[in-house]
């Protein structure tokens, strides 16, 4: 009778083992599974902040409902980020074309193009150029940032811009200049106009 219930025992100690042993390889493979698909997704992650597509000596031109050129934009290279629908461009040269209207460009080192709200964000050293027409004198301005919104026509900054208008000069913080109206708004600052030709 001892025998017996030795027998049932050790049974019962062989098959706890066993499933305790079962019990931790289910629990190690549920961890190692979760780390691969948390190591996964961490790649996922950063790959779709990878650019989907680069572009060398790139230009762009778009036009207007009429089919008439709006503005060309161009650069030496081009990389889009799929993950926020930004574009990295490297020297971009933004040029305003609208039928009408003074042609104005625009330069710097470099730019983001956020496409799902058609902006342009112009960074450090850039360059504003519009030549005089009949209507109204040439114009020059540098500052170190810029938003472009190109089909509206507007560009604007927040920063220091050195403008000389004409023979004048404009010292400001702040500008928004509107090429349809040929508007300009300045912040605070300092405009220095040349004394009358007699």
């Amino acid at each position: 009778m001892a025998t017996l219930v030795n027998r049932r025992t050790s049974h019962r100690w062989k098959l706890l083992a066993l499933m305790l042993t079962a019990v931790f390889f289910a629990f190690g493979s549920f961890w190692l599974l979760q780390a691969l698909q948390s190591e996964d997704a961490d790649n996922l992650g950063n790959a779709g902040n990878e650019p989907d597509y680069i572009v060398e000596n790139f230009s762009v031109v778009r036009m207007t409902e009429s089919g008439q050129p709006r503005y060309l934009l161009s650069g030496e290279r081009l990389a889009h980020h799929p993950l926020n629908d930004v574009s990295e461009v490297s020297k971009p040269v933004v040029e305003s074309m609208a039928p009408g209207r003074p042609r104005m460009t625009m330069h710097a080192d470099r730019a983001q193009i956020h496409h799902q709200e058609n902006r342009i964000e112009l960074i450090d050293n850039v360059d504003i150029v519009r030549p005089a027409t009949p209507a109204s004198e040439g114009m020059r301005a540098r500052t170190s940032a810029l938003t472009v919104l190109a089909d509206e026509e507007i560009v604007k900054t927040d920063r220091p811009v050195r403008m000389e208008l004409g023979a004048s000069t404009v010292n400001s913080v702040g500008l928004v200049a509107e090429n349809p109206t040929q508007k300009l708004q300045l912040g605070r600052g300092q405009i220095v106009y040349p004394p009358r030709q007699r």
